[in-house]
C-alpha cells in the first residue's frame, strides 16, 4: 500500500479498515465471541483502545513480525486452554459466514482449521532455471485464508514450540503443522479477500 498510515487504519467508509473487521465478526449470524485481542502498533495503541465493541477487547502493542504480534496476543488471553481461538488477518473484512461455522464444527476432529479459496490458476512445478517439470492438479490446491483456529492450549504449545526453534511461518497453522498436528482445510470464497494493494482496495471499496 506504500508508505505513511498503516493500511489497517486507513479510513474504510468512515472508520478504520481495523475496526470494520472486527465489527464484520460481530454481525448477526456469525459465531458469538467472548472477547478480541488486537496486536497493533505502538502509534495506535490509544486509537485502538479508544474504540468500543459489544464484547471484551485487549489492545496490546505488536512486535517485529506478524508471528510476534499474534503470540504477544495469545499470551494475553485468559487461561482457557480449550476456547477456540480465531486468528485473523486486520485488512481482511468480509468473513465469510457459513464456512466459520463449519471451520468452528471441525474443530471437533482436528487440531487446528483454516479457511482456503479453491485455486482456480494452472500451476507448473518449476526447476531453479524456470524449467517447467510438471503441472500439478489444481484441485490439489488452496490459496490460505484467514481465520485460522485452533483451541488456545494447541496454539500456545505450537507457538512456544516456533519461538524455542526459531521456525517462522507464512501463516499460523504452519506451525501446528510441522508439531505433526492434523490441521483441516474448509472451503471459502474469494470474496473472504485481503486488502494488500492498492488494486485490492480500490475493487473492494464500498460505493
Amino acid at each position: 500500500m506504500g508508505g505513511g498510515l498503516p493500511k489497517q487504519f486507513r479510513d474504510w467508509d468512515g472508520r478504520p479498515l481495523l475496526q470494520v473487521t472486527v465489527e464484520a465478526f460481530l454481525a448477526p449470524g456469525m459465531p458469538p465471541l467472548a472477547g478480541i485481542a488486537l496486536a497493533v502498533p505502538e502509534s495506535h495503541l490509544e486509537e485502538a483502545s479508544s474504540w468500543s465493541f459489544e464484547v471484551p477487547c485487549t489492545v496490546l502493542s505488536g512486535g517485529a513480525t506478524r508471528q510476534e504480534s499474534v503470540w504477544s496476543a495469545l499470551k494475553s488471553l485468559p487461561n482457557l486452554p480449550f476456547a477456540p481461538v480465531m486468528i485473523h488477518d486486520a485488512v481482511r473484512p468480509f468473513p465469510p459466514t457459513a464456512p466459520l461455522w463449519d471451520a468452528l464444527a471441525a474443530l471437533n476432529q482436528f487440531d487446528g482449521v483454516l479457511l482456503g479459496e479453491p485455486s482456480t490458476d494452472t500451476l507448473k512445478r518449476v526447476d531453479p532455471l524456470g524449467r517447467v517439470l510438471r503441472t500439478e492438479p489444481r484441485e490439489e490446491f488452496f490459496r490460505a485464508q484467514t481465520p485460522q483456529i485452533a483451541r488456545l492450549g494447541t496454539w500456545l504449545q505450537a507457538f512456544r514450540a516456533a519461538e524455542e526453534d526459531g521456525f517462522t511461518g507464512t501463516d499460523d497453522v504452519a506451525l501446528l503443522e510441522r508439531l505433526g498436528l492434523a490441521v483441516k482445510l474448509i472451503p471459502s470464497p474469494s470474496s473472504n479477500l485481503k486488502l494488500t494493494t492498492p488494486e485490492d482496495w480500490q475493487r473492494a471499496r464500498p460505493h
